[in-house]
């Protein structure tokens, strides 16, 4: 893949998260931040994954030291690396690590997002996989405690993932699949 301008990667990131995420309503928590300048969007353009490491803790380093009305939650884009899923997930292991080490796994909850993500044990062909299908590979930074703070205003949350993919499923794969294609160019179901 060839490196990608950040700008247009920020547009269809942008759309990505209005007409998937906000429209299907993926995510209860999505709408209001869309527009709010708190909403931080990093198009990471590294190469490699040394690079990378850098670069998520970089990210991880500013939210910290951002107040939440100035960094309410954080995507890290990485559209020039991680193309393959085995090696996304290798990383976002290394992240989880990181998170530990740093003893920050209880201050940042990390969300994984990825073009070609399979949910483990689900068929491949699942419409299930497309919640958390991304033009690009990017890891959602989300704050603990605006999460939990959310998650008390939300009924029965836990029950999100199975309304999820219950949505899509009844969408049925072809028509969710078409969606996609419209937002990504991608022919490949």
């Amino acid at each position: 893949m060839s490196v990608v301008e950040s700008s247009s990667v920020e547009k269809h990131i942008r759309a990505w998260l209005q007409s998937f995420i906000v429209e299907l309503n993926l995510c209860p928590f999505a709408r209001p931040l869309i527009a709010d300048p708190a909403l931080r969007i990093n198009v990471c353009e590294v190469n490699n994954s040394e690079q990378l490491h850098y670069a998520f803790l970089a990210e991880l380093d500013l939210i910290q030291r951002s107040s939440e009305g100035e960094i309410a939650t954080s995507l890290l884009v990485m559209p020039n690396v991680l193309h393959s899923f085995e090696d996304y997930l290798d990383f976002l292991g290394d992240a989880e690590a990181m998170l530990e080490e740093l003893a920050l796994d209880s201050t940042i909850q990390l969300a994984s997002f990825h073009p070609q993500y399979l949910f483990d044990g689900e068929d491949k062909n699942s419409a299930s996989h497309f919640s958390n299908r991304s033009p690009y590979p990017l890891i959602h930074f989300l704050r603990e405690e605006m999460v939990t703070a959310a998650l008390e205003n939300i009924d029965m949350p836990q029950q999100i993932p199975e309304r999820n993919i219950a949505l899509l499923e009844g969408m049925g794969r072809e028509t969710v699949a078409a969606r996609w294609n419209a937002l990504t160019g991608d022919e490949k179901k």
